[in-house]
């Protein structure tokens, strides 16, 4: 992919404008999102089969209220429990969900509730997602930390007594390379006890060399399920390929990474079969590799910088309830996190039933961790946010609060011999 996508000016040429307006609205004009580009892994694996065959014959409308009282009363739940939990029918059903869920939750974690933060290193990206704040083409301040930088910023974090981290960067290839990645890797180490890493999806030899330089962990966000709208949100970019983004996760523990996790961006598309799909993407993963740790997250579409429409409209509280509760109820053993997007009091009140992580401590933009966690002036040098978020709260006021919900916090519980 040409490098003349990465925007760095105040104001776009007429070049780039033509080009931008082009790939709105000349759909001719871009790759074809389900083909891979050169040099991506193509795996062997039947995952992908086996999760979009069940999506495609989803049709949550003939689900009723005895699908769902059967599913409740099922010892163990199955696909098609799942889908019955995630359907319409469901919703009068919410609170017997959530006391079903909550037992789940309280059989296999107790009382526990892990606790990390994110540490944005870059916000250059080659892709043209429409909804992201660091699209390409959004006017917004770019910023790559060097590893000086980097380590000062988790040496602020470490400080604040956080044990677990998840690096992010903007999807650049040129800009935030794998080998950067895996030295900021390496520098987490020192710090901390978990590393996760939320960046574009790679080979597996190149996950092989960041799980080598200290990673634990990989997260990737499918962002939506449906090929169809994803092709309409992704329109330039490595991200546009839409098969080599759902493969990230196994790739990953290919590369011997210990963990994956996966998330739908609720509210791109239909999120009945968003959820759905993110379920039995890890369902089927976790068959196939159960020795590896599995998570979910859950978040909603937020307001980014330039774009005042991108709000998550039709995913409200109670279908975001309903979601995570089944996610607990079909997938027992997963970890699910409810991440700063979402509200104090809503997220004080899922991890009683079901979340089992939340972050604290948030910024989601570059360099800026000094200034929140010491009160220093912001420096005029860092990169602005991916998003807003709702949830500010330190790793002391987050700890102080789930100790007053009856919750055991946790900041890492890995011994390394």
């Amino acid at each position: 992919m040409e490098n003349q996508f990465l925007v760095d000016s105040e104001y776009l040429s007429e070049d780039a404008l033509e080009r931008k307006h082009k790939l709105e609205n000349d759909p001719s004009s871009r790759t074809n999102h389900m083909e891979y580009m050169e040099g991506m892994d193509q795996i062997d694996s039947d995952i992908m089969e086996k999760v979009m065959s069940r999506v495609k014959n989803y049709d949550y409308s003939t689900y009723t209220a005895l699908d769902v009282r059967a599913a409740l009363e099922h010892e163990r739940c199955s696909v098609e429990d799942f889908m019955a939990l995630l359907s319409p029918a469901a919703e009068p059903f919410l609170e017997e969900m959530a006391a079903k869920a909550r037992i789940e939750t309280r059989k296999h974690f107790g009382n526990s509730v892990y606790i990390f933060t994110p540490l944005y290193i870059a916000n250059y990206c080659e892709n043209y997602c429409v909804y992201c704040g660091f699209n390409c083409y959004n006017h917004i301040n770019r910023m790559k930390l060097d590893m000086e930088q980097i380590e000062n910023e988790m040496k602020v974090i470490s400080e604040s007594g956080m044990e677990e981290i998840l690096i992010l960067t903007g999807e650049s290839k040129a800009k935030s390379d794998v080998k950067y990645i895996g030295e900021a890797c390496k520098l987490a180490r020192k710090y901390f006890r978990n590393v996760g890493l939320e960046i574009y999806p790679v080979n597996v030899e190149d996950y092989k060399y960041l799980r080598e330089c200290g990673a634990d962990y990989v997260t990737v966000f499918q962002e939506t399920y449906d090929t169809d709208k994803y092709e309409t949100l992704h329109l330039m970019g490595h991200k546009r390929v839409w098969p080599y983004r759902f493969e990230a996760q196994e790739r990953a523990l290919m590369g011997g990474m210990r963990g994956v996790a996966f998330s739908a961006l609720l509210g791109l598309s239909d999120y009945h079969k968003d959820a759905l799909a993110t379920g039995l993407h890890a369902y089927f993963l976790q068959k196939k590799y159960p020795y590896a740790e599995f998570s979910l997250s859950c978040p909603r579409l937020r307001p980014i910088i330039n774009n005042d429409k991108i709000n998550p409209l039709d995913v409200h509280e109670k279908q975001l309830c309903q979601i995570i509760c089944a996610y607990r109820i079909f997938l027992p053993f997963v970890g699910i996190t409810v991440s700063s997007r979402e509200s104090k009091e809503f997220r004080n009140g899922i991890v009683k039933i079901a979340a089992t992580k939340v972050s604290a401590g948030v910024s989601t933009g570059i360099g800026d961790h000094e200034s929140k966690y010491t009160g220093k002036e912001k420096s005029s040098t860092e990169g602005d946010e991916q998003f807003e978020i709702n949830d500010n709260r330190s790793l002391d006021h987050m700890y102080e609060d789930m100790e007053k919900e009856g919750l055991q916090p946790v900041l890492n519980d890995y011994i390394y011999v």
